[in-house]
């Protein structure tokens, strides 16, 4: 299963979907003029953002490939949806300026108990925040307890004064994006082998070894924007590698996306950053709902410096020159951890780097064969656990956007969306690596 936005084949669903849900559950009746607004699926995809939870049909007709699917042709199912609403539009009923407004969550009464609206409400925060609100909205009846527990859990909270009535009473609950570390603290646990400073704009050089460290975070207004892009092409073309700018970051200079466009930029990768506070009583006590789990047969090390073990290990999923890659992983204070077997052999590493009361967790690699055990969680967990031990009060992650698993898990582990930037990078030279 994977949430995107609706495309016109998925219109029929969508209507038909959101239309049997609401009659399903009692909310409205079937000839109920609202039940026709519910199917009326091809006016909201035009007038607003739909997204849909969607699964192959392995015995539907051959077509045109989902969005983002290789080759492929298989037709999808779609399994539930929701839709956000901008403040003054046709489908905002509440919406202030500054807020997105989440309508018409709806799943198939058949797929229900999947998880299908907890990930259709996280992708929503993931959009609304990647359009740079931090406000969400919405609007639920009082009876909807199901709707209630899952909105609770993911940090929605009653807003008692904002209620309403339309036939029915509408309780209003609100959700605010959690604050983002920024990118200065993002680079500081994921340093560039090299940094120039460019009228303030932090060059980072890495010879093409992963976009997080080999980019240019752009911090603040030039006098002559198209001189600056000049000259940070010209340091990329002396490292070796692709020029590559990080944008989205609210300390971009005007214009800077519209420069690199005309350039011919084009956008190489999208990242979600997801952030949770550490309770100390559960992060660093070893009990409560944030302890380690523990998998039989399992230890997990921590170290101060990885070996060449660890770094196998990473490299074999990541790859990467390792010189540089070395570089960049020890380059900031950071812990190093790894999951062993009975017979010693290792099955995973996370490493988790520090900076102010930040920690940053990155590296999150098992070995193919020890997967779908939970090592992963494991893994984060610990290291969760240790940087609450080695002072840390905040955690953050970077994930691209398309990662649909590791945005289910940390989502199970906390995790909530802040911030959301993309790379833009220069045409006709050598790709850079990952987020």
């Amino acid at each position: 299963m994977r949430v995107r936005p609706a495309t016109a084949a998925d219109v029929p669903q969508v209507g038909d979907v959101t239309a049997r849900a609401y009659v399903t559950d009692g909310i409205v009746e079937a000839d109920h003029w609202y039940a026709a607004e519910l199917r009326d699926a091809v006016r909201r995809v035009s007038d607003a953002t739909v997204l849909v939870a969607a699964v192959p049909e392995p015995d539907g007709p051959a077509g045109t490939p989902p969005p983002g699917a290789p080759g492929g042709g298989a037709a999808e199912r779609v399994l539930g949806t929701i839709t956000l609403a901008v403040p003054g539009s046709s489908y905002a009923e509440i919406a202030r300026d500054g807020e997105v407004e989440l309508r018409m969550l709806a799943v198939d009464p058949a797929a229900r108990g999947a998880g299908v609206a907890e990930r259709l409400v996280l992708a929503a925060l993931c959009e609304a925040v990647g359009r740079g609100t931090r406000d969400v909205v919405l609007s639920t009846l009082e009876n909807m307890h199901a709707a209630h527990r899952l909105y609770a859990r993911l940090g929605f909270v009653a807003r008692p004064e904002r209620d309403w009535s339309d036939e029915v009473q509408m309780r209003v609950l609100t959700w605010r994006a959690p604050d983002a570390p920024g990118a200065l603290v993002e680079a500081a646990t994921w340093p560039a082998p090299r940094v120039v400073d460019v009228e303030g704009w932090r060059v980072g050089l890495s010879g093409g070894v992963t976009r997080r460290a080999g980019s240019t975070i752009a911090l603040g207004d030039v006098a002559d924007l198209s001189a600056v892009v000049d000259h940070v092409e010209r340091l990329y073309q002396a490292d070796g590698g692709p020029a590559v700018f990080r944008v989205g970051d609210p300390q971009n200079p005007a214009g800077l996306v519209a420069e690199l466009a005309a350039r011919g930029y084009v956008e190489a990768a999208a990242a979600d950053v997801l952030v949770r506070d550490l309770a100390a009583p559960d992060t660093t006590s070893g009990s409560g709902p944030d302890a380690p789990d523990r998998i039989a047969g399992v230890r997990i090390r921590v170290a101060d410096a990885p070996d060449d073990a660890w770094l196998d290990l990473w490299l074999a999923g990541k790859g990467g020159a390792r010189a540089a890659s070395h570089a960049i992983v020890t380059g900031a204070p950071a812990l190093y951890l790894t999951a062993t077997d009975a017979d010693g052999a290792d099955l995973g590493v996370i490493r988790a780097a520090q900076a102010e009361d930040w920690v940053a967790l990155s590296c999150l690699q098992v070995v193919p064969a020890a997967r779908r055990r939970g090592l992963g969680r494991a893994l984060t967990q610990e290291a969760l656990a240790a940087a609450g031990r080695a002072g840390a009060r905040r955690a953050f992650l970077q994930v691209e956007v398309e990662n649909t698993a590791a945005h289910r898990l940390y989502a199970t582990l906390g995790f909530r969306p802040a911030h959301r930037y993309s790379y833009r990078e220069q045409p006709g030279a050598a790709a850079g690596t990952g987020c």
